[in-house]
């Protein structure tokens, strides 16, 4: 099992945009609304095609608190990019005045580090395993230096919390090394999203959610039947989990793993072009079924948005 998408928490959808569409050279593959929350946008980055495994969203709220990074959290989003082009996003990350830490090695991949406008922790990790992925060919950056997607996801811990027993014993990773106080977990050698880190942290304190914090995780299952056996496994070993919800794009139930971090499981399809051409995708607002009779005020309410390398995005 890998992970399919990672959602946090922004505060400005625009400022978002220029970040992840601009600096990064993300796809904005759908522009749409938060489905439990529909007075705000919810904005999904990933590859040409927004496969499963290339997908960071957020949901921007404007008003929201600040989040404070701790234990019990997804504390650290790391992103793929070739080993070759780890030269080309120093540049890059140096020209947009971005600062960064690094680079340092880590279970033999190199890794920058630095934060987003709203300070959510992220990496750019060169990695081999990316060697099949092909990069977005009409964004901001070159193909060949372009993020591929997500890579990993750092959990933080307060000692042992059962995490990483779930991690082996139900989402099916394999523990694969340590390293100072962080603790691999894999569930395949190529592709993206097959790594979890487990960062030991006793005594810090816990986090809470709001700006700049990862709100959940997502892990893939291949189809419905799929998702039913995760489901009803998760019941039997008496976890609560939600009932399935249609999220238009992949169907999705959630539930917490013992540390506390929001795990979610998003079935691969139907995918993004349901509603759009490839070519269009993320150029337009898109709403579900039920909230298509609340266009014209939802339109008035949402900020207008501007690709950082596009006209107006139209509503």
């Amino acid at each position: 099992m890998s992970i399919h998408h990672v959602t946090a928490i922004a505060r400005e959808p625009q400022r978002n945009l220029d970040f992840y569409a601009g600096t990064l050279g993300m796809r904005l593959v759908k522009l749409t609304i938060n489905y439990d929350d529909p007075g705000t946008y919810h904005l999904y980055y990933g590859d040409d095609l927004g496969r499963p495994g290339s997908l960071l969203t957020f949901f921007p709220w404007t008003a929201g608190r600040p989040g404070r990074q701790g234990t019990g959290q997804t504390n650290g989003v790391g992103l793929a990019v070739p080993p070759a082009s780890l030269g080309f996003w120093i540049e890059r990350l140096l020209s947009r005045g971005v600062k960064y830490e690094g680079p340092t090695r880590r279970f033999e991949e190199q890794v920058l580090a630095f934060a987003d406008p709203d300070g959510l922790l992220l990496e750019l990790i060169a990695t081999p395993r990316v060697h099949q992925v092909q990069g977005w060919r009409d964004g901001p950056v070159p193909a060949e230096h372009a993020v591929r997607g997500v890579h990993a996801v750092t959990i933080w811990e307060d000692g042992d919390a059962g995490s990483a027993d779930f991690l082996t014993g139900t989402m099916g990773f394999r523990a694969k090394g340590e390293e100072e106080n962080r603790l691999r977990f894999e569930s395949g050698q190529d592709g993206l999203g097959t790594v979890v880190d487990l960062r030991r942290a006793p005594g810090f304190w816990r986090g809470t959610d709001g700006v700049g914090t990862v709100h959940h995780v997502a892990f893939r299952a291949a189809d419905d039947a799929e998702q039913q056996a995760r489901q009803e496994q998760l019941r039997r070993l008496g976890v609560g989990v939600t009932d399935v919800r249609d999220r238009n794009y992949f169907r999705s139930i959630y539930f917490r793993e013992p540390g506390g971090v929001l795990f979610e499981i998003a079935t691969d399809g139907p995918g993004f072009t349901v509603d759009e051409r490839p070519e269009e995708l993320g150029t337009t607002l898109r709403l579900p079924p039920q909230y298509e009779s609340m266009r014209q005020r939802l339109e008035r309410s949402l900020p207008p948005l501007r690709l950082p390398h596009a006209a107006v995005i139209e509503g």
